[in-house]
């Protein structure tokens, strides 16, 4: 987890970068759409920038719904859970709908947008969820915890 706001933001870009990725293949295979390196790496850029928004306005809300819950916080694992179970269904709410706008845009919506947003929120929570605790979270700490915190730490001076 990270200890100051330089190791948040660097967990955030790890976290974000990852869920895009695995959010964009998903989403791409599921509605079939064949795009072109460039238009996909473009794609990419642009999702992340919108989920980093995103991310950096729900993650103080979502930690502070989740430390209000009744447990026990003296284990990491169920504060990073109680937060994961607070941020990822807020993030698949917004980032559907940015998600149904670039659908629509690249192969139409057919039907009331509303039930197409439902079916959005649906599809796409039963996969960011598990990616979220089961991939991207885990390596995301690890990439945190090995790369990052050993830099910010002051080496000792010895005399």
């Amino acid at each position: 987890m990270p200890s100051n706001k330089k190791e948040g933001i660097i967990f955030a870009i790890f976290m974000c970068s990852g869920m895009v990725f695995i959010m964009t293949l998903y989403n791409t295979l599921l509605h079939g759409v064949s795009i072109t390196f460039w238009s996909a790496v473009l794609q990419l850029i642009i999702t992340f920038i919108i989920a980093f928004i995103v991310e950096s306005l729900v993650e103080p809300r979502a930690r502070k719904l989740a430390l209000s819950f009744p447990y026990d916080k003296s284990k990491q694992m169920n504060v990073i859970l109680a937060i994961s179970f607070c941020m990822v269904p807020a993030m698949v709410l917004i980032m559907s709908v940015y998600g149904l706008i670039l659908t629509s845009i690249m192969v139409g919506i057919e039907g009331s947008i509303f039930t197409a947003y439902l079916k959005t929120v649906g599809l796409n929570l039963i996969v960011a969820l598990p990616a979220q605790l089961l991939i991207v979270g885990p390596i995301s700490r690890g990439l945190l915890t090995k790369f990052i915190k050993p830099m910010s730490q002051k080496p000792e001076v010895s005399i």
